[in-house]
């Protein structure tokens, strides 16, 4: 099975303006979290709220990103929230990020602050064995933050132009169709992520919107026919957070 979800579990990874240390979160550095970071509509963002945010990469990148933005990222596992803090604390943007410990159910009932983004890579796993660590595991698996849940809490935190992002596996977008239409939200882009030309789509990035717009979609291939090849549209998107770009 081709998997490009995980990069090298090294106890950091080198970006270009920014370091992640990774040496007891659960999940590391990974291809989805990058995609995402890197696709979200960060413009004219004043306040983003990053759901998950496990090493702070994603928190990161929207500091890099925006620098008007204040962002503040949630994290229910001791262990890599310490990592984000430590991460953001060593970062340039420090004075403009701030992590909390508490679950996304939690800070969604006591906030009342409004975004204008919300950006999330959810645990998506909703059947099969679970991670044996239990850190591992809140982080991989729905159990912990149903996406019903998280698209439910987030349209009490957005501005009315607020917008939420996310990243998830190709099969959820059924799901995601069926919770917009629930939830009065409407779905304003859509990328389908293909590996390479051989493989299918594995991915999907998804911007909702309170109100409504013109839907855009569109496909990224990460990489040509032979192994790190990349393809000129990811190399794009990702060129100024990757130091072999």
């Amino acid at each position: 099975m081709y998997d490009l979800t995980i990069m090298p579990r090294n106890n950091y990874f080198q970006f270009k303006q920014f370091r992640i240390i990774q040496e007891q979160s659960a999940m590391k550095v990974g291809v989805d979290g990058v995609l995402l970071g890197a696709w979200a509509d960060v413009s004219g963002a004043k306040r983003i709220l990053d759901i998950g945010a496990g090493t702070g990469l994603i928190a990161l990148m929207m500091a890099q990103r925006n620098p008007d933005a204040q962002i503040d990222a949630l994290e229910i596992e001791p262990e890599a929230f310490r990592e984000a803090v430590f991460n953001a604390e060593q970062s340039p943007w420090n004075a403009r990020i701030l992590i909390e410990l508490c679950s996304f159910q939690e800070f969604a009932e006591k906030s009342v602050q409004k975004y204008d983004l919300i950006v999330s890579n959810p645990p998506y796993f909703t059947n099969g064995h679970k991670a044996p660590l239990e850190n591992r595991a809140i982080a991989r698996h729905s159990d912990s933050l149903p996406l019903s849940v998280l698209i439910s809490g987030a349209i009490g935190l957005l501005n009315e132009t607020g917008k939420i992002a996310l990243v998830l596996p190709v099969d959820g977008l059924p799901q995601l169709t069926q919770l917009a239409d629930s939830n009065n939200l409407h779905i304003s882009r859509i990328c389908h992520v293909k590996p390479n030309p051989q493989k299918p789509v594995f991915r999907i990035l998804a911007e909702l919107a309170k109100s409504e717009c013109i839907f855009q979609e569109e496909t990224l291939m990460i990489e040509f026919e032979k192994h790190h090849d990349y393809t000129p549209e990811y190399k794009e998107l990702t060129k100024d957070f990757y130091l072999k770009f």
